[in-house]
């Protein structure tokens, strides 16, 4: 009887709340083609920043959003997207993105990687996903990254945030069963 009544019991916990809404926006992806608000409206999505010559924090980073992918595809979840946003415009062109798309395993039909004017994507960054993003340092003997954040942030189908998690394996593990 508990068996077949434990379906009943299960709770399932409310959604995150609504932390803000960002604003409209439109990005280049890998592919050279217009992604942004548009393309993402109705999909819940993971979002992320790095660079690709990045060689602090973007590693792990990246390996946890290609955990993120293989798990979502591992387990047939489907209506959660990936979207990655270079911090670097300057470099990371859509060629750059794609080249570095394929050393990490994107799936394209799952997770974007996108670029754009460097100042629609500070604006975005800074402004809209309320995340950290400084130039590196000029002038210096060893060249510092650009410093951003390394927190994934949830988003909903109809643009609103709804959390921010970390990196981490603990944090990834969070944001994978949220997004669902």
């Amino acid at each position: 009887t508990l068996t077949a009544i434990r379906p009943l019991l299960r709770r399932v916990p409310e959604p995150p709340p609504v932390l803000l809404q960002l604003p409209e926006f439109s990005l280049v992806a890998a592919d050279g083609t217009p992604f942004g608000s548009a393309e993402l409206r109705g999909q819940v999505y993971v979002a992320s920043f790095f660079f690709t010559s990045c060689r602090s924090i973007c590693p792990a980073l990246m390996h946890g959003m290609t955990r993120l992918q293989d798990g979502l595809a591992r387990n047939e979840i489907g209506g959660v997207r990936l979207v990655s946003i270079s911090v670097d415009p300057g470099h990371d062109t859509p060629q750059v993105l794609t080249d570095y798309g394929k050393t990490l395993g994107v799936d394209p039909r799952r997770w974007t990687l996108v670029t754009g004017d460097p100042e629609q994507v500070r604006r975005l960054v800074v402004s809209g996903f309320k995340t950290p993003v400084e130039p590196a340092p000029q002038g210096g003997a060893e060249p510092m990254d650009i410093a951003h954040t390394g927190k994934l942030v949830l988003v909903d189908g109809a643009g609103r945030i709804r959390g921010y998690y970390d990196s981490n394996d603990l944090g990834l593990d969070e944001v994978f069963n949220r997004a669902q």
